[in-house]
């Protein structure tokens, strides 16, 4: 039986972060905070240390559609709320009440969350602290870069408990350190703390304990001084382009170019490189 939580409708709220005040958007175990054109897409289940539940899942995937259509925002920032945890994966205590019908409805809504964060067209950004573990390391893997805290522990242990990564890791994992690295770690499901994550490249910047979203924000605002057109298209070439041959993969960003040439952005931008002043990007 799924779980009985907060219904994933919105409603607007603000409250003060990192020195600012921001308007805050609720999706059910979810919060949207909108820093700017950076919107923080905050995991908040802190009961349960974020495990994703059925309705969970449910507004992770909600609030995705929702960031995705809006043309204002052109980074993501994905965090939690749990001072320990970022995601410490599926909801185990639900699944035990499942059914093997129970199980086969539920698939497709846990899919529709990770393809949710991973299908998101502007750049995306993990802050990771604490466990992330099981799907809540996938949630950040769908993130184009990691940000983790020296108190992050990472790892896909979804064998041990007799299934395999389902919300993207056995695909995402190999494209970031290798087909033979991930299935060491897949295999072995062990976990991995903080230095090691960054030395074997599961994530990108590793920075000091607490710092985790405050380092990404920071990060995401300097990404979103940039074409939103832009940043959008040169994503698409990333995805689109990994794994192809090179002929292939240049005929994807030549498609990824046509599109940004004759767009506002492109002219925006380079009447006011020669102007010498700050771009105003119409976003189009």
């Amino acid at each position: 039986m799924a779980e009985q939580g907060p219904e994933s409708t919105t409603e607007q709220v603000g409250e003060r972060r990192f020195g600012e005040f921001v308007a805050v958007r609720r999706h059910g175990h979810v919060a949207v905070r909108r820093h700017g054109h950076v919107a923080e897409l905050a995991l908040d289940r802190p009961k349960a240390m974020n495990a994703v539940s059925t309705e969970m899942a449910r507004s992770i995937a909600g609030a995705c559609d929702a960031l995705a259509a809006d043309r204002d925002v052109r980074v993501v920032v994905l965090a939690s709320t749990h001072e320990r945890a970022f995601c410490v994966g599926a909801d185990l205590k639900e699944r035990n009440s499942f059914s093997d019908a129970d199980l086969v409805r539920q698939r497709p809504v846990a899919r529709a969350a990770y393809t949710g964060v991973l299908e998101l067209p502007m750049p995306t950004i993990a802050a990771v602290h604490g466990f992330a573990l099981g799907g809540g390391f996938e949630l950040a893997l769908s993130c184009d870069l990691i940000v983790a805290d020296r108190t992050a522990v990472v790892g896909l242990p979804e064998v041990s408990v007799g299934v395999i990564p389902g919300g993207g890791g056995t695909q995402l994992l190999p494209r970031r350190v290798g087909a033979a690295r991930a299935a060491e770690l897949i295999f072995s499901a062990r976990r991995l703390e903080a230095a090691e994550a960054r030395e074997l490249g599961l994530v990108d910047e590793l920075v000091e304990a607490g710092q985790d979203t405050a380092e990404a924000l920071a990060l995401a605002a300097r990404i979103a001084a940039n074409s939103p057109v832009g940043l959008r298209a040169a994503k698409r070439a990333l995805r689109l382009g990994h794994g192809l041959d090179l002929r292939a993969g240049l005929e994807v960003e030549d498609a990824a170019w046509r599109s940004v040439a004759f767009s506002g952005d492109r002219a925006e931008g380079v009447t006011a490189f020669n102007e010498k002043r700050t771009p105003q990007w119409p976003g189009e």
